[in-house]
């Protein structure tokens, strides 16, 4: 099976093109890269540009390592996944060292120390406009690095760090979600979004279901090994589960609850990403509607309707309650109660 792959500019962001002519196994292979998405502009398949694909793909690297960095960097790369790191933070913590090194190409590893991180910081993360949560990256990436393999510790206290963006989660109405969830007479369709909000899931925790993940005599879902690497259970309602049971029958899956084109493969993100998109065109509602979306309007309603948010924070595998009780400042239930003093002039 013969492909190439190629830089490009896609949507002002560098990209790795791979070129293939159509074949089922590697577009379901290419699938399950992290980022990886298909462009009908390009006609192809394309994946950030991080060093990790440079070298998959045979193109050359970002940045020449001197060997001592190198070494360093791969070292680093092996105690993360010693650890079990998932795939996807061992890709961004190593990018991350490698950029910061390469600033300083041909500096010794023994002579680095807090100040280097400030000067990267200033000459090239302020300087490029890059993000706050790349700056967070890589100040993570490199105390790390330096603790784990050289056991040396860097003040990041004297780093100038972004502060945290507090944003509210966007939350839908009853009527809005019912009127998402409806959308669709395709049943896998309906039965994805519905488990979705119904459960307060994660997008990668519902493709991530097996059928034996169901508990349908208890009503209930084991979500396995979730974000942080913990199991949870979740309960399943009883008018959740007889769309499953209908589900089942129709579609009849073998292994995964929701499976992709062929029955080995699980389903697609970016077509769970569609099947949403296409619900929103039905309903005609405009807002900038996520799957992830739906987890906060379960979150929300459940706090309206008077669960406890500790309760909330066991559902939803959260580890900090302080990320649980945001959902505490966009549900309505004390609000409604309020009598603006407007309406008493």
């Amino acid at each position: 099976m013969q492909w190439t792959s190629k830089l490009v500019k896609h949507r002002g962001e560098t990209r790795i093109a791979v070129y293939f002519d159509k074949n089922k196994e590697l577009i379901a292979r290419i699938k399950q890269l992290e980022g990886a998405r298909f462009s009908y502009t390009l006609m192809a398949w394309h994946l950030p540009d991080t060093d990790h694909y440079r070298e998959r793909f045979k193109l050359p690297p970002r940045f020449v390592q001197n060997p001592e960095h190198a070494e360093k960097t791969i070292s680093f790369q092996r105690w993360l996944a010693s650890r079990r790191y998932s795939p996807s933070t061992i890709i961004t913590y190593t990018d991350a060292l490698k950029s910061f090194l390469a600033f300083f190409n041909t500096k010794a590893i023994a002579d680095f120390e807090t100040n280097d991180l400030i000067i990267y910081n200033n000459d090239f993360i302020f300087k490029n406009k890059l993000s706050n949560s790349y700056q967070n990256q890589i100040v993570n990436a490199i105390k790390l690095f330096f603790k784990s393999i050289e056991h040396k510790k860097m003040n990041p206290d004297l780093l100038h760090r972004p502060k945290r963006e507090k944003l509210l989660p966007n939350v839908l109405s009853k009527e809005e979600v019912k009127m998402i969830l409806e959308a669709h007479t395709n049943i896998k369709h309906r039965a994805m979004l519905s488990l979705i909000y119904s459960c307060g899931l994660r997008r990668s925790e519902l493709l991530n279901l097996k059928i034996t993940d169901i508990d349908s005599k208890r009503n209930l879902i084991i979500i396995r090994q979730a974000k942080g690497k913990k199991d949870r259970i979740v309960p399943l309602s009883a008018k959740i589960l007889e769309l499953l049971r209908t589900y089942f029958v129709a579609c009849k899956p073998q292994t995964w609850l929701f499976e992709g084109q062929d029955k080995e493969s699980k389903y697609d993100e970016r077509s769970l990403s569609n099947v949403l998109k296409n619900a929103l065109k039905k309903t005609g509602i405009n807002k900038p509607v996520s799957l992830h979306w739906l987890r906060h309007c379960y979150a929300t309603h459940l706090h309206e309707a008077g669960t406890d948010i500790r309760l909330i924070q066991e559902l939803l595998g959260h580890k900090s309650s302080k990320t649980t009780e945001i959902y505490t400042h966009v549900s309505n239930k004390s609000l409604q109660n309020i009598v603006s003093p407007f309406d008493t002039l």
